[in-house]
């Protein structure tokens, strides 16, 4: 079947997630509010970007204007690192406050970047949020394999992590994280899928915008999408934000997926998924 912008997934959850995602890292209001009307529906926000505020209220205004229902929209938020722990229960109440929302979809824990008992610490309030109706869903980011692992061998654990979210891109494929996701039913969400632009002028990537007539943005989406991945492309640019969306209806060619098949470890953000237990 070929994929659409209204193509979902399935999490471990039983929910139904959009394939593809409009990152909010340093969006204003007006970007989440038109990404909505655009056709994205699924907003990525974090306590860390200070703007839950700004992505509710843009919701609240789209779901207004349009007459659509919550449920249409699938709202991501990340607990920050210095919130692991007891102290996450607060910090879930803060972000469901802070958007003005009675429930989040998909609640993710930012990094792994704290001690191994804090990290479970969280775990467990993360599963009572779900049990309380706070929390929809709930995952990780930036985790690696030996953190995953921790996680699924905790005898504590009565919800699996549906997603992990991490870069990923033809040069930073993370095959061997992406591959172990896959094999326990973990969706890998892709967060800068296009390098920060710092791939745009590649050969590879030069070669393939002429010959689908495409932008290099929507080359590396669409890259993301036929790997299985749930590719998160951010912009404030309302004509950006509408040709990142256009990249359904087309396919690049398996010859070609194999031309941006690169061995490569090039990280354009931070990497907190080879830090230690």
């Amino acid at each position: 079947m070929s994929l659409t912008v209204q193509s979902t997934l399935k999490l471990s959850s039983e929910a139904a997630i959009p394939r593809i995602e409009f990152g909010a890292y340093l969006a204003n209001e007006e970007a989440v509010y038109n990404a909505l009307h655009a056709g994205y529906r699924m907003i990525d926000t974090a306590e860390f970007y200070h703007n839950e505020a700004e992505c509710g209220s843009a919701l609240a205004r789209w779901l207004s204007e349009t007459g659509s229902k919550r449920e249409d929209v699938y709202y991501v938020t990340k607990l920050w690192n210095s919130h692991h722990g007891e102290l996450a229960a607060n910090a879930i109440n803060d972000s469901l406050r802070r958007a003005n929302l009675d429930y989040i979809d998909l609640y993710l824990i930012h990094s792994p970047l704290s001690s191994r008992k804090l990290r479970l610490e969280t775990w467990k309030v993360m599963q009572e949020a779900v049990k309380a109706g706070k929390i929809k869903s709930i995952g990780v980011s930036n985790y690696g394999i030996h953190h995953l692992q921790e996680l699924l061998d905790w005898p504590d654990l009565e919800i699996k992590p549906s997603v992990n979210q991490l870069e990923v891109h033809p040069w930073l494929p993370r095959k061997d994280i992406v591959s172990f996701c896959n094999e326990h039913d973990i969706v890998v969400e892709a967060y800068s899928p296009l390098t920060r632009g710092e791939r745009f002028k590649e050969p590879v990537v030069q070669e393939l915008c002429k010959k689908y007539n495409k932008t290099p943005a929507q080359i590396l989406i669409r890259w993301s999408l036929q790997q299985g991945l749930v590719p998160i492309p951010k912009s404030n640019n309302q004509e950006r934000i509408k040709t990142n969306l256009d990249v359904f209806g087309y396919s690049i060619s398996e010859e070609d997926m194999t031309k941006l098949d690169i061995e490569s470890y090039a990280p354009v953000t931070w990497d907190p998924t080879r830090s230690g237990l």
